[in-house]
């Protein structure tokens, strides 16, 4: 007796084909209520006549079952994301180390400019990465492996792809995550510029990542290294483009020289006060104590020793048009140095400063020579003395401090760096990088310029405007 179900005839596989595998199995379809009297061949059969009936595929999600994430998957629809008036900034100031290439030595095999047979220098610590550069003094474990230096690929510049890199590498800071529009300006040049201005908004919430651990988040490290370019992060406001206070370092800032090194070369003492130089500048001395130990080495050199010292002196480079832009924009300046007064008071008729505070040494009027003593009825010019100068004289000319801007590179500067607007360490000392709000490793001092906004065609303007 033949079966009862071998009458109906199972689909084959060509007619379960369809025009959509979607429409089978898509998850929003309800499911098709299956009646206790029926088999898997009405099922099947059920389905079939279902999905030849029509040749579309309509989706019509069933509301009780789901609802809209209000995500909106777009990279370019800036119109869905409006964000309420007055949401907080950043800008971020992007530097290209055209001078400091990531990777400068190549192996002696594969570089033309090396013969067969060279060493490979000297393994050594990126500046700023470490308090110290010694390798010597750097604990014995394996370094961490360098990221791959992709201006090498893409261009010796920003390039599209890196600003693409940043953008991507801020949209993975926030916690909870959170969409960031963005906009973007050439500061330099349009065509591979060299500094890029970013604005993006809004910030990550400062319950998860605050500001300050935003400028030091390894995330932006990292990106720093890959792409052989310096970021620096500033809230934005007006009082970020409008300040009206400078205030700098004199040694190894705004000049290239350390004086009391050149004083040293007088009287043949050069490496004892360099070696405590050194270790004041990167914090490991107290630095009035090294002040009076290196003082105390000059004993007997004649007190006219800074008028044969102006003509070694060598100003820094973009210090002058620096300090002529500044004037243009009003600002008052102001040289505040862990050196001695009168090559301060000099620099500060170099480059027509306002104020000039330093230290000061003693001299023994019968012999016109240094004691190797300081004034004691003087302040010795410290980190904090540094810091309350900066706040004096914003007060004597009521300037907030949000409209000061200084600028320095060794651990006697950071107290001040902190205490500006905007604190900035130039081509500094180890530590200092680390510890800065800010920092950049220019060739040129008008690299500053661009951290308040200013662009080519501006320094330009003010460069004929202070002439």
């Amino acid at each position: 007796m033949a079966d009862s179900t071998s009458s109906r005839q199972r689909p084959s596989l060509g007619q379960m084909r369809n025009n959509s595998f979607l429409q089978d199995h898509q998850q929003y379809k309800a499911p098709v209520p299956l009646s206790i009297n029926q088999n898997i061949g009405e099922v099947l059969g059920a389905q079939l006549d279902d999905s030849l009936s029509t040749l579309t595929n309509p989706i019509k999600p069933d509301t009780e079952r789901v609802t809209d994430s209000g995500v909106i998957h777009s990279l370019f629809n800036h119109q869905a994301n409006q964000l309420p008036q007055g949401t907080a900034r950043i800008v971020a100031t992007i530097f290209y180390k055209s001078a400091h290439p990531v990777h400068p030595h190549f192996h002696p095999d594969v570089s033309p400019a090396l013969q067969p047979g060279d060493k490979l220098p000297s393994p050594r610590v990126p500046e700023g990465s470490a308090p110290t550069d010694d390798m010597e003094k750097i604990p014995r474990e394996p370094p961490a492996p360098e990221p791959e230096p992709l201006d090498h690929l893409y261009g010796p510049y920003v390039s599209q792809l890196c600003l693409t890199n940043f953008l991507q590498t801020l949209e993975s800071l926030p916690t909870p995550y959170q969409r960031t529009n963005s906009s973007h300006r050439c500061l330099d040049r349009e065509a591979h510029p060299r500094v890029v201005e970013v604005i993006f908004s809004p910030p990550p919430d400062p319950e998860y990542l605050s500001f300050s651990d935003l400028r030091k988040h390894e995330s932006i490290w990292r990106f720093e290294r890959e792409w052989n370019v310096e970021v620096v992060l500033q809230q934005e406001s007006v009082f970020r483009r409008h300040k009206r206070l400078a205030v700098f370092d004199m040694d190894s800032t705004l000049i290239e020289n350390e004086v009391i090194d050149e004083i040293a070369k007088f009287i043949g003492v050069e490496k004892e006060v360099s070696d405590i130089t050194e270790r004041a500048m990167n914090g490991e001395l107290d630095f009035s104590a090294s002040l009076r130990e290196r003082v105390s080495l000059l004993k007997g050199v004649p007190a006219d020793v800074f008028d044969k010292l102006k003509s070694v002196i060598t100003i820094a480079k973009g210090a002058r048009e620096l300090c002529r832009a500044l004037k243009a924009l009003g600002f008052k300046m102001a040289v505040l140095s862990g050196g001695f007064q009168p090559l301060a008071e000099w620099l500060a008729d170099q480059l027509g400063l306002d104020y000039a505070v330093a230290n000061h040494l003693e001299i023994d009027p019968a012999t016109q020579t240094l004691t190797g003593k300081l004034v004691p009825s003087k302040p010795i010019i410290d980190a904090s003395q540094k810091r309350a100068l900066l706040k004096s004289i914003a007060a004597e000319n009521n300037i907030p401090i949000s409209q000061t801007m200084s600028v320095g590179d060794g651990a006697n500067d950071l107290l001040m760096l902190h205490a500006a607007g905007l604190g900035v360490a130039w081509r500094a000392k180890s530590k200092v990088q680390l510890e800065a709000p800010t920092r950049i490793n220019g060739e040129s001092l008008t690299d500053i310029l661009y951290l308040l906004g200013l662009d080519n065609e501006d320094i330009c303007e003010l460069s004929k405007e202070s002439k």
